[in-house]
């Protein structure tokens, strides 16, 4: 365990935790994620990044220091409870992931509740995955917490519809019920340093704002999978989202994908995120990278 563990989720617990409970203005809770990514979160000297609009849909190119523009592309979708975040918040991350892997990153600026209801999340990201599968010959999918939810149910989408398929699907903490029915939500709500439990009915209330939380294509662990695609699943050991990376690779395996499931000791939700101070979230989007490569024969 690394030095910087028990600080990191010390101080998460004292700081972030409370304000996620406290705060209820999707606003003000964006504007504090946007200004908190740019002090804390730097990616590789030498990244670059660049905007563009694919099918109506904003979306940033994440360069790392090496990446080359041939072979598969990750496209990749950012948490905050389908409320808050973007592609800026999660670029530098990404930054760091495209160097490792040698691959670039496109990060999906998906419409965010309650101003838009599911399935406007869904919609967007597949219709950038439709026209990033027309481009590229290969395609990795990712997210973490809500937009790691969001990448299994596109990849259940991608599976129904008959579309061409990516070549592999990771998700860092993913939220795959939004129903909130695993044990861990209720086990873990006192030792999750990240997620407020009580806010958990609320933020999925701006999103499903009428939806049936079982609808998979809200919640990708009752959707269908033919097992074709390979995934990589993590999640920390204290989260109240544990049962949802637990029950999705469970329900993975029995329609016959290869799963990597990862479960990490007291490590705070989404970790890589804190890829800047926290060695271990170094270690892991080192070994997603590897994962990614695996797939694509490199």
């Amino acid at each position: 365990m690394s030095f910087m563990r028990p600080v990191l989720n010390k101080s998460l617990r004292l700081f972030e935790r409370p304000h996620l409970a406290r705060v209820k203005e999707p606003e003000k809770l964006r504007r504090s994620f946007e200004m908190k990514a740019r002090f804390w979160f730097r990616p590789p000297r030498g990244s670059q990044f660049r905007n563009e609009t694919i099918d109506g849909v904003p979306v940033i190119w994440a360069h790392g220091p090496g990446a080359t523009q041939d072979g598969p592309v990750i496209l990749y979708f950012h948490g905050g409870g389908y409320v808050f975040g973007s592609a800026r918040t999660h670029q530098a991350m990404l930054a760091r992931l495209s160097h490792y892997a040698g691959r670039p990153a496109c990060l999906a600026d998906y419409r965010l509740a309650p101003e838009n209801a599911f399935p406007a999340a869904l919609e967007d990201a597949l219709s950038v995955y439709i026209e990033l599968s027309q481009r590229h010959p290969a395609i990795v999918i990712g997210g973490d917490s809500a937009g790691g939810g969001l990448a299994l149910s596109l990849l259940a989408e991608i599976t129904k519809h008959g579309l061409k398929k990516p070549i592999g699907c990771f998700a860092f903490s993913p939220l795959t019920d939004i129903g909130f029915t695993g044990e861990s939500v209720e086990r873990n709500g006192t030792s999750d340093v990240v997620l407020p439990v009580e806010r958990s009915d609320d933020m999925a209330g701006m999103y499903l704002q009428g939806a049936s939380p079982r609808d998979p294509r809200a919640s990708p662990l009752f959707a269908a999978f033919d097992g074709k695609v390979p995934v990589w699943i993590g999640a920390g050991a204290t989260e109240i989202l544990l049962d949802d990376t637990r029950r999705m690779a469970a329900h993975l395996r029995h329609s016959g994908t290869d799963v990597t499931e990862v479960i990490e000791d007291d490590l705070p939700h989404v970790w890589p995120l804190f890829h800047n101070l926290l060695p271990e979230a170094v270690t892991t989007l080192k070994q997603v990278a590897n994962w990614i490569n695996s797939r694509s024969g490199r």
